[in-house]
């Protein structure tokens, strides 16, 4: 463990990035109104509220208004092109369902690109207290009381498993009645062949979970940048594998993620269930 004020300087972007993230955070946590303005986006079920929007902007307003000359990308409100070799990639809130629902699985998630690669990523679950931090080739971190007294971070590793039999493995679902159907049947197809199956509805959290020890692997078809962008640093920071399901890059359109012991075995049986 180490005390978060020597922490924040281990990249020159995580003093900004942390403060944003905390702003965007508290934000969604403390100004919920009673009745949220609900519209929907590419299908009745996928949600967008005042909420979303506005921590976007939060977020713009700070990142930018500090590094004016930094690209742009988030969930809400397309891309801004920048010049100066860093863009920043945001999902204001990730979990927009759950946090309808008042589920807590949902998050803040910012992350730094140097070259399309990250190089920053964090991931604030506010109804946990809690923040993840990923800095390329430095580790992956957890801060407790992130948004009441964050003083102390604890360096993050995934858990050991060896056998896809006894993996505890997430994943998500799509927003069409189609896709979650097709989505369903691979589950339904490895539920005999892994220990069993979380859902919870947040990319970001899945991430972060696996980068805890909470999970084995974590599999999903159809993420965004954003989704992934935070998220799938911390986790190969801690010492995940991620990878898309032919290729390397994990922004194919299925990825998979997993503790190194399955990860080459975890990726064959979903390319063997995918055909």
């Amino acid at each position: 463990m180490e005390p978060i004020e020597e922490f924040l300087l281990k990249h020159e972007l995580l003093p900004l990035a942390w403060e944003a993230s905390v702003e965007a955070a508290r934000f969604l946590r403390d100004e919920r109104p009673r009745d949220l303005v609900i519209e929907s986006k590419s299908t009745p079920v996928d949600a967008v509220t005042e909420m979303d929007r506005g921590a976007e902007l939060r977020l713009v307003q700070s990142l930018l208004g500090a590094r004016s000359t930094d690209g742009f990308l988030g969930e809400e409100g397309g891309e801004r092109l920048g010049t100066s070799g860093v863009r920043w990639v945001v999902d204001p809130l990730d979990g927009t369902v759950n946090y309808l629902y008042r589920l807590p699985m949902w998050s803040v998630s910012v992350a730094a690109e140097v070259h399309e690669e990250s190089v920053l990523g964090i991931v604030i679950v506010p109804e946990f207290d809690e923040a993840y931090v990923g800095i390329k080739g430095a580790g992956a971190w957890l801060i407790r009381h992130a948004l009441t007294d964050p003083s102390w971070v604890e360096q993050l590793h995934v858990r050991e498993c060896v056998e896809v039999s006894a993996a505890m493995v997430a994943t998500g679902f799509g927003y069409s009645a189609q896709r979650r159907q097709e989505q369903a049947a691979v589950v339904l197809s490895l539920s005999g062949q892994v220990r069993d199956f979380r859902r919870m509805g947040c990319a970001t959290v899945d991430f972060c979970w696996l980068a805890r020890g909470r999970l084995d692997a974590y599999y999903e078809r159809g993420l965004n940048r954003w989704d992934v962008a935070a998220g799938s640093l911390i986790a190969a920071e801690a010492g995940a594998i991620i990878t898309g399901l032919w290729g390397d890059s994990p922004h194919e359109e299925t990825m998979v993620a997993a503790v190194p012991g399955i990860a080459a075995p975890m990726r064959a049986l979903l390319q063997r269930v995918h055909g």
